[in-house]
């Protein structure tokens, strides 16, 4: 049994906490909140016995082994770092943190405490994204891969009335690449690494965050294309296109249900299906590697970290995007 902290108090906490009680060797016994009162509550509500409004004091706790960070993606680098120097594992919610040196220090820190780091994205952990690398050769020498994922946020009908709440603050180190952008960028890197150069555009909003994106990623001989959007919903769906056939992904996020279209017409509908939660994967990848005493994922490992914190990264770069936390 791997005993978890949590930080963030969440809709996303929430469905990890759901995803947890499927896993016989999940137990959440402890909470972090800025306010007291929150971290009571929560715990209540999730029954976890301990709670805290002190970082240092639930980092230095004896009461759990690993902690789940879901905070915002600002405070993501400092509250992972003070607790894996009290030993603890980090599983942290995509995107790791607000850019690549953030991440890299994070995984400093993780190799010199000897603990697990491994960022949180749920799709290339799931059993459709493993069907999809076992049936990748099937359509030939991949040309273009194409992730898509727009996804009208709530959150956006408060800022048209002029409330910027969270997700499109970049005090937070938010907006639609970091948010969305990822599901794109995180299974490309996972299937073909590191992309020789990039170009990006999109609609940067008045309070400094983008709306919406697009990357053009070149590799040799293939062409990787990510959109993503928090202001306008998208119904399309991600491909690969190979010179035999193409991969249809209906959901990049959630890879299931994936079909193959030949170039003779013909389809097979490749297995993969969930049977558990979609984050039930990335809960079991992390314990795992906490109980074989494994510092990193080979899947969501730490060069694919790294790589995809540099894409997104150059990305808003390009569109004129920054954070406290970057030093252009």
């Amino acid at each position: 049994m791997i005993r978890f902290g949590i930080i963030g108090t969440n809709t996303i906490t929430e469905k990890f906490l759901k995803a947890g009680g499927q896993h016989e060797r999940f137990q959440v016994t402890a909470v972090y909140s800025r306010t007291e009162e929150r971290a009571r509550e929560f715990a209540s509500d999730q029954g976890a016995k301990h709670s805290y409004h002190s970082l240092e004091s639930f980092a230095s706790s004896t009461e759990f082994d690993a902690v789940y960070i879901a905070s915002p993606n600002s405070f993501h680098a400092e509250q992972a770092i003070t607790c894996m120097k009290q030993g603890k594992h980090v599983l942290c919610e995509k995107p790791m943190a607000s850019n690549q040196q953030e991440v890299a220090n994070m995984i400093k820190v993780a190799q010199e405490e000897g603990v697990a780091l491994m960022e949180a994205v749920k799709s290339t952990l799931m059993p459709g994204f493993i069907t999809l690398q076992d049936h990748l050769s099937k359509i030939g020498r991949v040309r273009r891969y194409f992730g898509n994922y727009g996804k009208y946020s709530s959150r956006y009908d408060a800022y048209k009335e002029g409330t910027v709440l969270n997700a499109f603050n970049p005090e937070f180190s938010n907006g639609s690449h970091m948010d969305l952008g990822i599901y794109g960028v995180y299974p490309m890197v996972v299937l073909f690494g590191a992309p020789v150069s990039i170009k990006a555009n999109g609609v940067k909003l008045a309070s400094g965050v983008d709306g919406q994106g697009s990357i053009i990623a070149s590799y040799e001989g293939l062409e990787a294309v990510i959109t993503h959007s928090k202001i306008t919903h998208s119904y399309a769906a991600s491909e690969i296109q190979g010179e035999k056939g193409v991969i249809v992904i209906p959901n990049i996020s959630e890879p299931e249900d994936l079909l193959i279209r030949y170039n003779d017409g013909t389809t097979e509908t490749l297995p993969g299906r969930a049977d558990k939660d979609p984050m039930f994967y990335e809960i079991e990848e992390f314990i795992d590697l906490v109980e074989q005493g494994k510092q990193q994922s080979s899947i969501n490992s730490f060069e694919h970290s790294l790589i995809a914190a540099d894409v997104l990264g150059e990305s808003r770069k390009q569109m004129g995007i920054a954070f406290e936390a970057d030093d252009y």
